[in-house]
């Protein structure tokens, strides 16, 4: 009625506009499913006319998406070429697209007159975690990825055991602190779930605490940087007693 009254019309077409408005509604109830069928006609109807208009999907950007994940979210996504692109749900795309294993968060934007923006944070590579016979990669927060094939990420760190999927986020900083020792560990073996056992690629072991891992490694730098032990090679290095390092020589020291 306000809008109306906003008009310049005649009394007699106010009064014909009010009852053909009532009739309508009148007509809508009256049809029952039939309303939820002319609505949906209304929405096919408004499609044609804004893909008429030019209004419709020919392109769609992803970014931040690793060649391993893409397949995964063009196949979440769903979406086909010659869609009326406003009639695309955002957040329900959104929501498909954060459902997809590798995805940690997803801003999916519409830029008219056809093309969909897709922006995608994945979940951090942290390291590759070998336990009961099987081999996944984990992110920063211990999850495992699906879908992240293992024999594709030869670099990250191999953390081994049960727990050791949870416990690596603690020690792997300490270890990127330490270039000289990292490039020598070949896995890292979670021992009753408590501590770290390193070994390294040419065989040694170095045993770590289950607390203070990091004033453990600070003993081994200084070892290292007076004595060269990383370089002279070891059987073993016990760091499990505070304030004390045991050292095995190699079977050839002996």
């Amino acid at each position: 009625m306000a809008a109306i009254g906003r008009l310049d019309l005649s009394p007699r077409a106010v009064v014909i506009s009010i009852a053909a408005g009532a009739l309508l509604l009148a007509g809508l109830l009256a049809t029952g499913a039939r309303a939820e069928r002319i609505g949906a006609s209304i929405s096919s109807g408004m499609n044609n006319v804004t893909t008429g208009m030019g209004l419709s999907l020919r392109r769609v950007h992803i970014t931040g998406a690793s060649a391993e994940a893409m397949p995964a979210i063009q196949k979440a996504l769903a979406v086909e070429a010659g869609q009326p692109i406003t009639g695309l749900d955002l957040d329900a795309l959104r929501l498909r697209v954060e459902a997809v294993g590798w995805v940690r968060e997803a801003r999916v934007v519409r830029l008219l007159p056809d093309t969909l923006i897709v922006e995608v944070v994945e979940h951090d590579r942290l390291a590759v975690w070998q336990s009961a016979g099987m081999v996944r990669v984990i992110d920063g927060l211990g999850r495992v990825i699906p879908g992240a094939d293992a024999g594709r990420y030869p670099d990250l760190p191999l953390v081994v055991g049960k727990g050791a999927d949870l416990a690596a986020a603690e020690v792997l900083p300490l270890l990127a602190q330490r270039p000289r020792l990292m490039s020598r560990i070949e896995a890292l073996v979670r021992v009753d779930e408590r501590r770290w056992d390193l070994r390294l690629k040419d065989g040694s072991l170095i045993q770590l605490p289950a607390t203070a891992q990091d004033a453990a490694l600070i003993q081994l730098d200084a070892l290292d940087q007076r004595e060269r032990l990383l370089d002279l090679g070891f059987a073993r290095v016990d760091l499990r007693t505070p304030e004390e390092v045991a050292v095995r020589p190699s079977a050839g020291d002996v």
